[in-house]
């Protein structure tokens, strides 16, 4: 936490429009490189794939500066052109942006992770991503039959694009704790960040403090849990309306939905929120003028149900299904 808090620079900015952008707080990932602490998730529907352009460049220009991909959601042009129209207007420069992507579950061999990189980096039209993580520990072949591979070969994959400069960062995503200590035993550069499902309903207290052991950041995705998605009953909670969180929404003036994100990252971990509205995404990066309580960090983590959004259960067979334990 004291590193956390030590290199957070907050930053304000103003358009040419007079509108005010609020850039998210910046920390340091365990290999000296900066993450800022808010991301625009992408992951979403055919029909967002079309508006995720626009949603970028509306993104961009309300100070977020963390752009959150991968190669499974099939909008990584989309990303691309989105960031490239920024650039082109002046709005940022490259390097003043942090750029996520994904390597999917049928690019698993080690000498497959390179290529599916620089596919990537071509869908993006950029030279480098900022951090790339291999998206579960489960490889895969094309049709979705699982494959024989150990994700620790992946990782050698992953530290050779380092070595090439093709991601500054290298990290993972859906590993449970005995999945990366497997990695810490034998690797020669550490993860640095686990992305995990993290939410009211989802809280991941004992993933969370494991990688904080391990000076391993993580990145929350699905950060509203059960708030937005229909995929389960509905009637779990919390809902937007919530009593609890609606008295903390009042308290500070802010809405639930920003609550919930203040809380995860209050929590120490990178929310990355979704959306195509260009409302939601402005009001989604205003949280950093507040922060909640212990006693109201406790109270939202009672909402806990261990109850996963993202549960794929044609994976539950494989020996590497990562969501059996914490």
């Amino acid at each position: 936490m004291a590193r956390f808090v030590s290199f957070v620079v907050l930053i304000l900015i103003f358009f040419n429009t007079g509108t005010r952008a609020v850039q998210a707080p910046v920390k340091l990932l365990n290999d000296g490189n900066k993450i800022p602490i808010l991301a625009l998730g992408t992951y979403g529907s055919r029909e967002d794939i079309s508006r995720m352009r626009q949603a970028v460049y509306w993104a961009i220009e309300a100070g977020y500066r963390h752009i959150d991909t991968a190669e499974l959601y099939n909008n990584e042009v989309e990303i691309g052109q989105g960031i490239a129209d920024a650039i082109q207007k002046g709005l940022v420069t490259r390097e003043e942006l942090f750029i996520t992507t994904k390597l999917w579950n049928n690019h698993h061999a080690r000498d497959q992770v390179i290529p599916a990189l620089q596919d990537s980096l071509k869908r993006l039209g950029l030279n480098y991503v900022d951090l790339y993580l291999i998206h579960s520990p489960i490889a895969q072949k094309a049709d979705g039959t699982f494959e024989n591979i150990d994700y620790l070969d992946t990782w050698r994959g992953m530290e050779d694009a380092k070595k090439l400069g093709l991601a500054k960062s290298i990290g993972v995503s859906n590993f449970n704790s005995e999945q990366i200590g497997r990695i810490l035993k034998s690797c020669e550069i550490k993860p640095a960040v686990n992305q995990i499902e993290v939410n009211p309903t989802l809280t991941q207290e004992q993933l969370i403090s494991y990688c904080r052991s391990v000076d391993i950041d993580v990145m929350s995705y699905s950060p509203f849990g059960f708030m937005v998605s229909r995929r389960k009953e509905n009637k779990l909670s919390p809902r937007f309306d919530d009593p609890e969180l609606m008295k903390i929404a009042e308290k500070y003036g802010k809405t639930t939905s920003q609550v919930v994100l203040r809380y995860l990252i209050d929590r120490g971990t990178i929310p990355i929120p979704k959306s195509t509205n260009k409302e939601r995404i402005i009001q989604n990066i205003d949280i950093f003028d507040f922060s909640l309580t212990e006693d109201e960090i406790a109270n939202i983590n009672k909402f806990n149900k261990n109850i996963r959004v993202v549960d794929i259960v044609e994976w539950r067979d494989h020996p590497y299904y990562p969501f059996n334990k914490a």
